[in-house]
């Protein structure tokens, strides 16, 4: 089923390893402040996952001139994902999906990838300021990027 365009974004609250911190951090924290663009992918040190999200941070003014957060979301542990994000120079945030509930909420989850089960899909939603979802893209094919320009025409759309 999953989530698409006009639905009310589901709330989580995933965990995220910073330093010495484990934190929790909720879709509703940017409720009335901030758009969200969510990205869910498959795994940690992989190659597509790691272009895409170095990518991600490397352009990360562009998504706060836009008046958005970006999360990164998979199923891997926080403390890989926290490994992973240091050795790799990712600054977004990166939610640990570990026990594969919110990509099966939103639609983003593999029956099996390559012999694993429950994989995040690379999937992007945007969601505005009201919790709405403004933008669904997933993909069935984890070396398709989501189309980012199409990300931001609707982050512009929303200013």
């Amino acid at each position: 089923m999953g989530i698409t365009v006009g639905d009310q974004a589901s709330d989580f609250t995933l965990k995220s390893k910073s330093g010495d911190d484990m934190n929790d951090i909720s879709l509703s924290d940017y409720r009335d402040n901030k758009n969200v663009v969510i990205l869910f992918f498959p795994l940690a040190y992989t190659g597509v996952c790691t272009d895409e999200m170095c990518s991600v941070s490397s352009g990360l003014a562009d998504y706060d001139a836009l008046d958005a957060q970006v999360l990164g979301i998979s199923v891997d542990s926080p403390f890989a994902q926290e490994a992973w994000a240091e050795k790799e120079g990712i600054t977004i945030p990166l939610l640990s999906d570990f026990n594969k509930e919110v990509s099966a909420a939103y639609g983003s989850q593999f029956e099996d990838l390559i012999g694993f089960k429950g994989v995040a899909k690379r999937s992007a939603f945007v969601v505005d300021k009201s919790g709405v979802v403004r933008f669904a893209s997933v993909s069935d094919d984890p070396t398709e990027l989501p189309d980012f320009d199409a990300i931001k025409a609707c982050l512009q759309a929303l200013s």
